[in-house]
Parts: C-alpha cells; structure tokens; sequence
C-alpha cells in the first residue's frame, strides 16, 4: 500500500450510492474530508433520484448522479475517468460502486477488505471496529473510518448537516399558504411511513400524537411519497384535530420543511436523518432496526423510542418471531409523548440561552 501524497491531491471522488439516510450520514465524511482539504475539489457519486438532497451543500463542489441506464452508466463512467481523479473513496460496497471507483482510474482506490471484488482497491481498512476500536459502530463512523484510515482528521466524528436552498425555503412556505398555513404558525414534521411493516408504527398511533400536538398549539405536517399515500390518507381520518398532508415534496423541499419544524416524529427512515442533519429536535421511533448504527447523528436535541426485544436487529423484511412485528407495535403512545415533551422543553431552554 502506497502512502497518500496529500501534498499532490487536488481532486477526490467520493462514491455513495443507495438511499436517503446512508446519503444524509455520508455528509458527516464530506464534512471531514472538505476541512483537511480545502482548496481541493471534491465530488460524491449519488442515485440520481437522491441527489437533490445535497443541493447547495458547500461541502462538495459537484455533485453527480447516476441512473439505472446501463448506456448512461457507461456515459457517467467515461466522464468520471476524464476527470482524473487522485483519489476515489467507495463510502458503500456495492458492485456499481466498486465499477465507478475503477472507472475512476484514481492512483488511490479506497475501501474495505469485505467489499465486493476488494482487488479494485489498493487501500483496504479491515473493519470500522478495528478503526475505532469498539464492537458497535454507526453508520457515519463506518464511512468517517474510512477517511480516518487514510490520515484524514476525524477523530472528533463530525455530526450531519444539510443545505437548506432558498428556493426550497420559498416553494415549501408557499405550499404552506395554499393550505391555509402561515408563516408564524409553529409545525411538527410527522413521517408516518417506513420501507416494511417491522419499522412502522401504527397510523392510529401518529394519529393521537398529533391530536397531542395540536392541543400544544404545533400545526402536524405529515409527509410521504405518492406510494405511501394510503398511510397519509388514513392518518387524516384517524385524527380528531386538523393537520397538513404532503406526498409530492421534493427532497429540498422536505429538508426546508425539517429546518422550519420544531420537531420530528417518526418511523426510521432517511426522513428521520434529514431533520437530525438541519437541527431539529426528533423522536425516531424504532423497530427492527439496528438503534446502535442507525440513531440520529446529530448534537439535536433527540431521542429514540423503542420496546426491546431478544430479536432485535433484524433484516425487517417481515417478522420471523410473531404473527405480527411486536417490536414496532408494541411501542407506547405514552412513551413518545414523553419523549416529545421532554424535547420540547429541551430545545425551548436552548433557544432562551440562544
């Protein structure tokens, strides 16, 4: 392995492809990466239907996309290789990662020794626990090991952050107002949908939650996809008092809509990392998921929810151990409304030293 001449690196592509929240936490590495190379340009390879997500974030100075268009692909790789890359880092391991990455022709290929095809990679770290030396580790200190393997500072593990544009501030604000909703008028971000049945939470539970909020005089905005548009339809019938529905926002749009909320509510899921990346206080209710390496990575004011169980984690594609995900269902109504109130308080004693 040859070391890193720091001194000769003027251009570094860091390759993340996949979701919304492994998108949100690579940031954290972006962060790190962009303070011990300042004045060195550095690009991320996103999934084009998330890209948008790192819109303005002055931590990177392009941000690519790559569609599932094989043609295309080969286009983005043929570009990418005329860059001429000193440096190209697979924060994910996936094997299209691992195509770009070679692609890249970079002299220092970074990654770790269980990636897929791990001889496209001339610098290979073993594991985050070896790295930080501890079993559990979260997802932003996997990716920020990576970057600490190859002497980048991260010792302090810099916490997410998002980008909020000025056009997403002005299209949200004016969704808002066509819903009767003004500027002044404090709002509570409610994600009530999940990618499987063992990380959702019941409809009728966030229906109540926002029934809590509403009498605290916090406007309930719940959000999802056009596919998730039954779970939004249902909560609107399920709760006693009025709230704000969305399923077509933007994904700037939402993360405009986290910084102007004062709080979140919801399943885990990358909407979760969103508002923990902006600043604001969350309740993340979790079920199959891992709590150890997917917890908001944020210095927010937050808090998880959870009942345990001996069979947590879990893949989550369905329940193994019950007729139903107990995990997720068996969460308390009261337990989050604690856990709101006492972020509530929290963040109000913030702003008033602020």
């Amino acid at each position: 392995m040859n070391p890193i001449d720091w001194q000769k690196v003027d251009k570094v592509l860091v390759v993340r492809l996949r979701s919304i929240g492994d998108t949100v936490l690579s940031t954290a590495s972006l962060i790190a990466l962009r303070r011990f190379l300042p004045n060195a340009r550095i690009d991320i390879l996103l999934e084009d239907w998330v890209a948008p997500l790192l819109d303005g974030f002055p931590a990177v100075d392009n941000v690519l996309s790559a569609s599932n268009v094989v043609k295309e692909r080969f286009r983005l790789a043929r570009k990418i290789r005329k860059t001429k890359y000193d440096i190209a880092i697979n924060l994910h391991g996936g094997t299209t990662a691992g195509f770009f990455v070679r692609a890249s022709g970079a002299k220092y290929r970074i990654g770790y020794e269980n990636y897929q095809y791990n001889f496209l990679y001339n610098h290979r770290l073993s594991s985050a626990s070896d790295y930080w030396k501890k079993e559990k580790t979260h997802s932003a200190e996997q990716q920020l090991a990576l970057l600490g393997f190859i002497g980048v500072p991260v010792d302090d593990r810099p916490k997410t952050r998002l980008t909020v544009t000025d056009d997403a501030r002005k299209t949200v604000n004016d969704k808002l107002i066509s819903r009767g909703i003004d500027g002044n008028a404090k709002l509570a971000l409610i994600h009530p949908a999940a990618a499987f049945s063992t990380k959702q939470w019941a409809t009728k539970n966030f229906a109540k939650v926002c029934d809590y909020l509403s009498d605290k005089d916090i406007h309930p905005v719940a959000v999802a996809t056009g596919k998730e548009n039954a779970v939004l339809q249902r909560l609107e019938k399920l709760a006693d008092s009025p709230l704000s529905s969305f399923d077509d926002l933007s994904l700037p749009e939402i993360t405009a809509l986290a910084a102007r909320s004062r709080i979140f509510v919801g399943n885990d899921s990358g909407i979760a990392h969103i508002a923990a990346a902006v600043g604001t206080p969350s309740i993340v209710i979790f079920g199959s998921s891992n709590r150890e390496h997917w917890h908001p990575w944020t210095d927010a004011p937050n808090e998880i929810v959870f009942e345990k169980f001996s069979c947590q984690p879990c893949a989550g594609y369905f329940c193994k151990e019950f007729d139903e995900p107990r995990c997720i269902l068996d969460v308390k109504i009261e337990t989050v409304v604690a856990a709101i109130q006492r972020n509530l308080v929290e963040s109000s004693a913030a702003e008033k030293v602020e």
